[in-house]
C-alpha cells in the first residue's frame, strides 16, 4: 500500500455527471475542498440526457453561469408540443414560469458538463480527476471514510469527511455500501440513433401514433429516440423492419434515412425506474440516478439530479468544511428530495403505459381524453409546464457568493 497516492479532502464525489459536478461546484464555492472522480477521459458520449429545464437554468443564473451557458450552441423550446396521429398538440407551456428563463434548452450533455467542470476548476478547493474510477469504499469501523480508486498513474486513496455517490443508475459502489435499489421493471426500452439533417430542416420534437419518436436537432443530424416495449428489440431483421416501418410512418421524410441504419447505429437504453430506500450511510450519501433512476419520459432526470445537488450543498456546506456531517443531516437531505423523486417516477410509469400502448402496431391512434382536455384549458398547459420545468420542489442556491477555498492535501 505504500505506493498508493493518498489525498485528504472534505468531500469526495464519485461520478462526474450533472449531479456530481454541480454538487462539487456549489460546495467549492462555499469553501469546501472537493475531489470529483470521473472514470472516463472526457464527457463525450452520445445519447445522454440533454434537456436543461428552466429550474436548472435558474440555478446557473444564481451562481453566475447563465450567460456562459447561453453562449454555447443550443436550441430552445418554450412549449412542449407533439404531433399525435397527425394532430399538433401543446402539452406544456413554460412562458409563465417565475424563472429568468422560460424555455427548455437542448444542449449536448458534454458541453454542459464541460461548463460545470471548467467553472469548478476556477476555484482553489475543486479538483476533477479524469480517468479515475472508484473501486472500493474506505472504512474506519462502521463509518465510510473515503474511496479507493484507480487512476491513470495507479491506485489512489482519498480520505474524506463525506463520500458522495453520483455515479448514476449503474453505480459501482452502492453494493459496497450495502445500498440496493428497489422497483419493478420499466415498461419500455428506448432505441437511440442518429439521422442526417438537411440545412434548415425542421421536424416535430415528439410524434406519436403507430409508435413514438423524438427528434432533437443537433445541427447536421437529428438525435432520434424510438420507444418500444421492454425487450421487444433484439437487433434481428424483424426488429429493424418494425423500426423502419414505424419511424417512416411517423415522419415520412426519414424513410430513406432510416433504411440506411445498421445494427451498430442503434443504441438500446434499457430503461430502469428504481430507487434506494435509504440514500445514506455514516459518511456516505447517494444523489441523482444513483439514488433514484429515472425514465427518460419527460426528460427530467438531469434536472432532478441538479435539484438533489443544490439541496445537498445547501445542507452540507455550513458543516462540511470543519466537521463530518451527521447521519441525521444526511437523512434530512433524503427526506427533502425523496418525495419529488417518488412522485415523478410514479407519473413516468403512468406515461410509459400510454407510450407502450401506442407503440403497438395499428392504424390511427385516437388522441387520449386527458390530452384533449389539456388543449381546451390553457391553465392545464401552464400547470404541466410548471411540473416539467420546475419539478415538485425546486431548489435555490442558499448562498451564491463564493468564499475563499482550501486546496486538497496530498500525503
Amino acid at each position: 500500500m505504500s505506493d498508493h497516492e493518498r489525498l485528504d479532502t472534505d468531500c469526495v464525489i464519485v461520478g462526474g455527471g450533472p449531479a456530481g459536478l454541480m454538487l462539487g461546484l456549489l460546495l467549492a464555492r462555499r469553501g469546501v475542498r472537493v475531489v470529483v472522480l470521473e472514470q472516463h477521459g472526457d464527457f463525450l458520449r452520445d445519447f445522454r440526457g440533454d434537456t436543461i429545464h428552466p429550474s436548472t437554468q435558474q440555478v446557473l443564473h444564481e451562481v453566475g453561469l447563465l450567460e456562459r451557458f447561453l453562449a454555447l450552441p443550443h436550441a430552445e423550446m418554450p412549449q412542449v408540443s407533439m404531433r399525435f396521429s397527425g394532430e399538433r398538440l401543446v402539452v406544456a407551456d413554460f412562458t409563465r414560469l417565475p424563472t429568468v428563463r422560460k424555455a427548455i434548452a437542448f444542449m449536448p450533455q458534454w458541453d454542459f458538463l464541460d461548463l460545470l467542470a471548467d467553472a469548478g476548476r476556477e476555484l482553489p478547493g475543486f479538483e476533477v480527476r479524469m480517468r479515475t474510477a472508484g473501486t472500493a469504499l474506505l472504512r474506519e469501523g462502521a463509518r465510510i471514510s473515503g474511496v479507493r480508486a484507480e487512476g491513470p498513474d495507479g491506485p489512489v486513496e482519498i480520505r474524506a469527511r463525506l463520500t458522495v455517490l453520483a455515479d448514476g443508475r449503474d453505480s459501482a459502489l452502492r453494493a459496497d455500501a450495502g445500498l440496493e435499489p428497489v422497483g419493478r421493471p420499466s415498461a419500455i426500452d428506448v432505441l437511440w440513433f442518429r439521422l442526417p439533417r438537411a440545412a434548415g430542416e425542421q421536424v416535430p420534437f415528439m410524434q406519436i401514433g403507430d409508435g413514438a419518436l423524438l427528434s432533437i436537432d443537433r445541427g447536421d443530424f437529428f438525435q432520434a429516440a424510438h420507444i418500444v416495449r421492454r425487450g421487444a428489440w433484439t437487433g434481428d431483421d424483424a426488429s429493424f423492419a418494425a423500426l423502419r416501418r414505424r419511424v417512416s410512418a411517423l415522419e415520412p421524410r426519414f424513410a430513406e434515412r432510416v433504411e440506411r441504419l445498421r445494427s451498430d447505429d442503434v443504441r438500446v437504453l434499457r430503461v430502469r425506474i428504481d430507487r434506494l430506500e435509504r440514500w445514506h450511510r455514516d459518511g456516505l450519501l447517494a444523489i441523482g440516478d444513483a439514488a433514484h433512476a429515472m425514465s427518460p419520459a419527460g426528460g427530467v432526470g438531469i434536472n432532478l439530479a441538479i435539484q438533489d445537488a443544490v439541496a445537498a450543498a445547501n445542507a452540507l456546506a455550513p458543516r462540511l468544511a470543519s466537521a463530518r456531517p451527521t447521519e441525521a443531516l444526511l437523512r434530512r437531505i433524503q427526506r427533502r428530495r425523496e418525495p419529488a423523486a417518488m412522485v415523478t417516477q410514479a407519473l413516468q410509469r403512468r406515461l410509459e403505459t400510454v407510450l407502450v400502448r401506442v407503440a403497438e402496431p395499428g392504424s390511427v391512434v385516437p388522441v387520449p381524453l386527458p390530452l384533449r382536455v389539456v388543449q381546451r384549458l390553457p391553465a392545464l398547459r401552464h400547470a404541466m409546464g410548471r411540473f416539467i420545468g420546475l419539478g415538485l420542489r425546486p431548489e435555490h442556491v442558499a448562498d451564491a457568493r463564493p468564499k475563499p477555498g482550501r486546496r486538497t492535501r496530498t500525503r
